[in-house]
């Protein structure tokens, strides 16, 4: 009997955190909605699994057609734009009347489930995004959420079986991240650090910070 499938609301640290997940080191950014939700008007963009719907917001700042995601002087610049006309990437957004989708919002059990995985040290994590399968369409995004009385970081990959499952590969922080980005390179053996500058000849991970702990997580 199949699952039931049902939309999932994880609610994002800032709008910056939203801007960066539809648009960071993706040549197409996501698309973005604009709907009222319990109440607020907010801004989000999903992530579409098996049986389940998982969408990103945020409150919205300001109403505008495009999230406007640009770096300048090695700094990300996030807005929230009426037109394309300067050089950046931009994620259109979508105003709704009605809900996004025919899906129940909210279940008593999130059909698609994480299951947590510890990863040794943050270069594992680093290299886990690497994908032999599929080289050039690799998904970055590495997700911060608070556990318990501190931070956890990880990455969702995926099984394909008779039912898919969900795998959040995760290293424990000591606290709170408060940049937005890990700077990699292997080359050199270095070890991974967070960052907020773009420096030529490093690779980049975007970390996208969710406000609260979620159990689709698995925690």
């Amino acid at each position: 009997m199949p699952l039931t499938q049902s939309e999932c609301f994880i609610e994002l640290s800032s709008f910056d955190d939203l801007a960066r997940y539809a648009c960071a080191f993706r040549e197409f950014p996501r698309r973005v909605y604009s709907q009222e939700f319990d109440g607020s008007r907010i801004i989000s963009s999903s992530l579409t699994l098996a049986n389940t719907l998982v969408i990103f917001f945020t409150q919205m700042p300001k109403f505008g057609r495009y999230i406007s995601y640009q770096v300048n002087a090695g700094k990300e610049i996030c807005e929230i734009v009426e037109s394309t006309k300067n050089i950046s990437n931009y994620a259109p957004i979508v105003h709704m009347e009605s809900k996004i989708s025919p899906l129940s919002v909210k279940s008593k059990k999130i059909p698609d489930q994480f299951y947590p995985i510890q990863v040794k040290d943050l270069g594992s994590l680093a290299r886990l995004t690497y994908d032999p399968e599929f080289p050039d369409e690799q998904d970055l995004t590495l997700y911060a959420l608070p556990h318990k009385n501190s931070w956890v970081m990880g990455y969702i990959t995926q099984l394909d079986m008779d039912d898919v499952i969900y795998n959040f590969n995760y290293v424990e922080l000591d606290s709170e991240p408060t940049k937005h980005f890990i700077k990699y390179q292997g080359s050199q053996g270095r070890n991974p650090e967070f960052s907020d500058n773009f420096v030529h000849g490093y690779s980049y991970l975007p970390i996208i910070k969710i406000k609260n702990e979620h159990t689709i997580f698995g925690f």
